[in-house]
């Protein structure tokens, strides 16, 4: 490895663990707070596993990232797939504080949905670039699809104050449209169970 490509790989690294690492200071005080409060899903891991799994996706989404700028095959479908990684990471950046932060779990679920299409557009095109490349992004993708139902179900749930969801307080058309949204997914999800 070169000295340029070894830069390259740390700065790879650097950026996706720097955005974990900006979700877990947004996540950790609410951790024991608002979080705890929700009803959650009976599939829901215990709280430790979750930095476990995302240290080690945010490792691998960098060296995917790295791979896809050093090393790629076809460099067209490097470019498609590193613009297609800097949107998905932009989402996954935005998740944390939407859920955590600002209390909107039905917003967040939408966030994370784009996210996982987002992800997987991504794999699409970085197959073609490196081959390794997209397949570091596929426990990424599982994870993600996973977390969506954890999203899912905690909108279905719906057992949080409606005045942690409505932030700011005056946005009252918003919270009804939240509302709505909850409704509409605790009955699907009702239907898809009996």
């Amino acid at each position: 490895m070169t000295a340029r490509s070894l830069v390259r790989l740390l700065l790879c690294l650097a950026l996706c663990l720097g955005v974990g690492f900006t979700a877990g200071i947004v996540t950790a005080p609410e951790i024991p707070t608002w979080y705890a409060s929700l009803q959650k899903p009976s599939w829901m891991p215990p709280n430790w596993a979750f930095p476990v799994v995302w240290n080690i996706l945010y490792a691998m989404m960098g060296v995917s990232l790295w791979l896809l700028w050093d090393r790629f095959d076809d460099p067209i479908a490097a470019r498609k797939a590193i613009g297609l990684f800097f949107f998905q990471l932009a989402l996954n950046f935005a998740w944390s504080p939407v859920f955590f932060w600002l209390h909107r779990p039905v917003e967040a679920l939408f966030i994370i949905a784009l996210l996982a299409v987002s992800i997987a557009a991504t794999i699409a095109f970085a197959l073609k670039a490196q081959r390794i490349a997209g397949w570091l992004l596929v426990p990424y993708l599982a994870w993600v699809s996973y977390a969506t139902t954890l999203n899912a179900g905690i909108v279905a749930l719906a057992t949080y104050p409606s005045h942690a969801v409505c932030i700011p307080p005056s946005s009252h058309g918003a919270c009804e449209r939240s509302h709505r949204a909850r409704l509409l997914l605790g009955t699907a999800m009702k239907k898809g169970s009996s």
